[in-house]
């Protein structure tokens, strides 16, 4: 099941608009629609204006009605097995649980798995705030 979010995630990324760090990523969400939602970097001249893969992701799946992401794949093009960065974890685990799955890929494939909780497991969850 991972493999579809694979191919999802590296179609995405020939989307990106890297034209400053010549880094493209893309990113595909599976939501609890069932749905694949993906997403690519694009950046802008005034930075840090740009966005990452995994928010226009999560936008897309937010404006199509879906709210949890079930499941994630990251794939960048010049860095196999690219984690989201720090901002990007904490966006993520605004919309999925810590047993949420993301997979990091290189060219061919999902390489590692990871749960949310192992990839960020200190977020700043919205329950502190009550």
């Amino acid at each position: 099941m991972s493999h579809d979010l694979f191919e999802a995630a590296r179609g995405a990324m020939a989307f990106a608009h890297a034209p400053y760090s010549k880094f493209p990523v893309g990113a595909a969400i599976r939501a609890e629609d069932g749905k694949v939602y993906t997403g690519a970097n694009i950046e802008n001249l005034s930075f840090p204006q740009g966005w990452c893969a995994e928010p226009t992701a999560i936008s897309h799946m937010i404006m199509a009605g879906a709210k949890k992401i079930v499941e994630m794949a990251v794939i960048a093009e010049k860095l196999p097995l690219c984690p989201p960065c720090g901002g990007c974890r904490q966006k993520i685990a605004e919309f999925a649980s810590k047993e949420t799955r993301i997979y990091l890929c290189d060219e061919t494939g999902v390489k590692k798995t990871m749960t949310m909780d192992e990839m960020l497991p200190f977020s700043f969850e919205t329950e502190i705030l009550g």
